[in-house]
């Protein structure tokens, strides 16, 4: 992620130093409210409930009972026109209370970070991170301090600290099996670990340690905003070298056979890499150089965007991988996708600035009569195709004093041309206050259930607790079918 006129950089920084950052900014905390909340809008207010026997009926029966009971089993379109204004934002519910939502669905606060052992905070770690396991029965917290943390995603029971990753380890889920997470010495090193979360007991599951063609690289990361594939199969690194992290270049993994697939020399370090859901793309992203798509022996490449902007990648319904992002820089402030797959390559030694870039869907522009806002995209629903999980958050106000239709809010766009739009929910951080309160939602993979962060309409930069979006079985459409989809259906039908 990058520095723009409305997005923080986000820490880079060992666990020591975040609990020093935490720490300072904990002389910030005092309660306060928008001086202007009210609402010109029909919505249904946030309703605190009673509290719920969460622990007993888990999260889906609680919400069913106490919130979704005779409602419609679809969630309220969502427009991109109008105002949202903010409304006032009720006490903070307890943990484990299921309660209503402004926009209708269910949502329950996961954690209480000042009564369990998490201190300062506990929070969903990024929107480009996978909250969930496999099959969505755990939940992965991160603590100031640098530790990590488990809590049963149905009870919502804190159950351990976990052993092995600390502070940017860039732990991942196992795809498939629901015990396993992977991760890194903190700011990456020459080993991946496998990490069992029922006995905490860690093995290495692949050691690069004289297999890289740079002698002195030290340190393989995704400088902690990238993923492996959504199969959990190929992993793509930048390598560095020494306690400066100098760039040594891209390598791509594959973990099933235990092979370095390809591996590239590079001279300007990038702000962060990933793999694509689907595996055929490892992405590197910076503002020297743009984003860039190499297939993973770096042989051809494919320029995405000029920029390093908040983005994620993405399954469309057709089973491409998408780019999905925010270009600050467009006269519109324009958030949209770029299909990877039908993009045409060039080879990995074409100039840079000779590369065009890639066609893009514009999904809806952002910079409405001087409105804008922060915005991070999240599209780890790979069980649920064609669709990304948006949190915009610090908006600032049109000309005219109104606020825009995006304002403060968690809500799912369809990657199509003209997408359909549903609202997910209100983060309710009225007031931002620093990164540690930027909300940062993310899916399971069914787009089942979204985590995101909250300060809670306090002014605190630190009184930051997990909340959980509770969504009924298919609440959420299916994305429409894209051209190449349909084309290959046809294609398949004749023959």
């Amino acid at each position: 992620m990058t520095d723009d006129s409305s997005a923080a950089r986000r820490p880079l920084l060992a666990c020591l130093l975040r609990a020093v950052v935490v720490t300072a900014l904990a002389s910030l905390s005092s309660a306060g409210a928008r001086a202007d909340e009210h609402s010109q809008h029909a919505r249904p207010p946030l309703e605190a409930g009673q509290p719920s026997n969460v622990r007993s009926q888990g999260v889906a029966a609680a919400c069913e009972a106490g919130v979704y009971a005779g409602q419609p089993v679809a969630l309220r379109a969502l427009l991109p026109q109008g105002n949202d204004v903010p409304q006032a934002v009720v006490p903070k519910p307890a943990k484990g209370t299921v309660f209503r939502d402004r926009s209708g669905t269910c949502a329950v606060r996961a954690t209480a970070h000042d009564v369990e052992p998490p201190p300062t905070f506990a929070r969903n770690d990024y929107s480009r991170r996978q909250p969930f396991n496999a099959d969505s029965s755990f939940v992965l917290v991160y603590a100031s301090g640098g530790y990590w943390h488990l809590y049963d995603a149905d009870t919502l029971r804190y159950l351990k600290r976990l052993d092995g990753p600390a502070g940017d380890a860039e732990p991942q889920w196992h795809a498939t099996d629901p015990n396993t997470l992977y991760y890194l010495p903190t700011n990456g090193g020459l080993e991946l670990y496998a990490l069992d979360v029922r006995d905490n007991q860690s093995r290495v599951a692949a050691d690069f340690h004289g297999r890289l063609p740079w002698p002195d690289a030290t340190h393989l990361w995704t400088k902690d905003e990238g993923s492996p594939s959504a199969d959990g199969r190929y992993w793509g690194f930048q390598a560095e070298a020494g306690n400066e992290f100098a760039i040594r270049g891209y390598v791509v993994y594959d973990l099933q056979t235990d092979r370095i697939v390809g591996t590239r020399a590079a001279s300007i370090r990038p702000d962060h890499v990933s793999m694509s859901p689907s595996g055929r793309w490892f992405t590197s992203s910076g503002d020297e150089e743009g984003t860039w798509a190499w297939s993973p022996d770096f042989r051809t490449k494919k320029k995405l965007h000029h920029k390093s902007e908040h983005s994620d990648l993405a399954l469309g319904a057709n089973g491409h991988d998408l780019y999905v992002s925010v270009d600050f820089q467009s006269a519109r402030g324009d958030v949209f996708f770029v299909d990877i797959d039908a993009c045409p390559a060039v080879p990995a030694s074409a100039s840079p600035s000779g590369v065009p870039e890639c066609p893009r869907t514009v999904l809806f522009p952002t910079y409405i009569d001087g409105a804008h806002a922060s915005l991070h995209f999240s599209g780890k629903a790979f069980g649920h195709p064609g669709w990304v999980v948006v949190s915009s958050y610090d908006t600032q106000r049109t000309r005219s004093g109104s606020w825009p239709w995006y304002t403060d809010k968690i809500f799912a766009v369809e990657l199509a041309p003209q997408p359909r739009m549903r609202t997910l929910g209100y983060h309710e951080v009225a007031h931002y206050a620093g990164y540690w309160t930027e909300p940062h939602a993310s899916p399971d993979r069914m787009l089942g259930r979204v985590m995101f962060n909250s300060n809670w309409g306090t002014t605190s930069a630190d009184d930051v607790d997990d909340y959980m979006i509770v969504l009924r079985d298919r609440a959420l459409p299916l994305a429409a079918r894209g051209q190449a989809a349909a084309a290959a259906a046809a294609a398949a039908q004749a023959r």
